[in-house]
């Protein structure tokens, strides 16, 4: 079982007493924290974050499949694309956007299909205050920058629901490595030009602060549920 996270994981202590693995890949050393069955990576990296643009996504994956990772339950901080799902909401997603498909396949033709099973989610829904927002869709954009508001229009008239810069890198490359996926995500803020209030770094931060306790919630009572 593995959980992948960043942000949340950057803003919580509940792991920093958990000593921190390195393993080496063929696409550099990554490091990850492990207790029990639980694996848990840091998408952005835990001692140096980097950028959501390059978040070593092929290390972390093929670290995880090289321990014999069947299943991961990957938490991510959104932007909302609609006036329905406000800050504070979890929402789970059962597809993505992506028109920059990360792969391990570089040197042969080839293709899948990516198909999210959200294999744990009855019972991630158990672990979390509130409810959770079903069988939305996820967009990516590369950041590092927040999307603009004609970008945000777009993603709108597609049909998207939430909008961030991570979860399809990696759910291509956990998918195509047969890694079972769960998608959980928190609302963060409204995507820009939805609402009222202008998006801006410093809101976002402080938005990010306020929902971490729902967060720390939720770690805290995964980590007892998968942990041991």
């Amino acid at each position: 079982m593995a959980l992948i996270s960043g942000t949340s994981i950057n803003r919580s202590g509940i792991f920093d007493d958990w000593s921190l693995e390195m393993r080496k890949t063929p696409y550099g050393s990554i490091g990850l924290k492990r207790n029990g069955n639980l694996v848990v990576a840091n998408r952005h990296g835990f001692e140096n974050p980097m950028p959501p643009h390059r978040s070593p996504y092929h290390a972390y994956v093929f670290a995880l499949k090289d321990l014999g990772i069947e299943s991961a339950v990957a938490l991510s901080s959104v932007g909302s694309l609609q006036e329905s799902l406000p800050p504070g909401t979890f929402v789970s997603c059962s597809d993505y956007v992506s028109f920059a498909p990360a792969t391990f396949v570089d040197d042969r033709p080839s293709g899948f299909a990516p198909r999210l099973d959200n294999g744990l989610l009855d019972e991630i829904r158990t672990l979390c205050s509130g409810e959770i927002e079903m069988d939305r869709i996820y967009a990516q954009t590369r950041g590092p920058r927040f999307e603009t508001r004609a970008e945000v229009r777009i993603l709108r008239s597609w049909g998207c629901d939430v909008v961030g810069m991570t979860f399809a890198n990696e759910a291509d490359l956990l998918l195509e490595s047969g890694i079972s996926v769960t998608s959980l995500c928190m609302v963060d803020n409204f995507a820009h030009g939805i609402g009222e209030k202008r998006l801006t770094m410093g809101g976002f931060h402080e938005a990010v602060g306020d929902n971490q306790s729902k967060i720390d919630a939720f770690l805290e009572a995964f980590v007892d549920r998968f942990g041991s």
